[in-house]
């Protein structure tokens, strides 16, 4: 295995997700995996009347957003995911960068960068 993997995660805000997902395609990038998930950060919290009871909401409705490349430079990815996922207010999330010692496709065993590879 002579390139290297690389896993990206990247935390964010889902209302730039579309535009993010289709500018990912014309970088190169095939495969990613988005989850639900909630986060609470350096942003303030704030109270919301539920039901008549006060509430203190702290934590936030984010992406997180999964992403392994070998052929598609990191920086390629990150610098997309900084230019669309930015909007200059608390809580547009944080990128983590993540070396992957190996990949393995179930279905045909390939591994490396062979198993992010789409092959009939």
């Amino acid at each position: 295995m002579s390139d290297v993997l690389t896993k990206i995660e990247i935390i964010s805000r889902p209302d730039r997700f579309d535009e993010f997902k289709r500018e990912l395609v014309k970088i190169g990038v095939s495969g990613i995996t988005v989850s639900n998930v909630f986060g609470a950060g350096l942003q303030k919290g704030f109270t919301e009347l539920y039901r008549g009871v006060k509430k203190e909401i702290n934590l936030y409705e984010r992406l997180k957003i999964e992403i392994v490349v070998c052929k598609v430079p990191v920086q390629d990815v990150v610098d997309l995911a900084c230019k669309i996922l930015k909007t200059g207010k608390p809580g547009d999330g944080k990128i983590f960068v993540y070396p992957l010692t190996n990949a393995y496709k179930i279905r045909t065993g390939d591994e490396g960068c062979e198993a992010l590879q789409h092959k009939d």
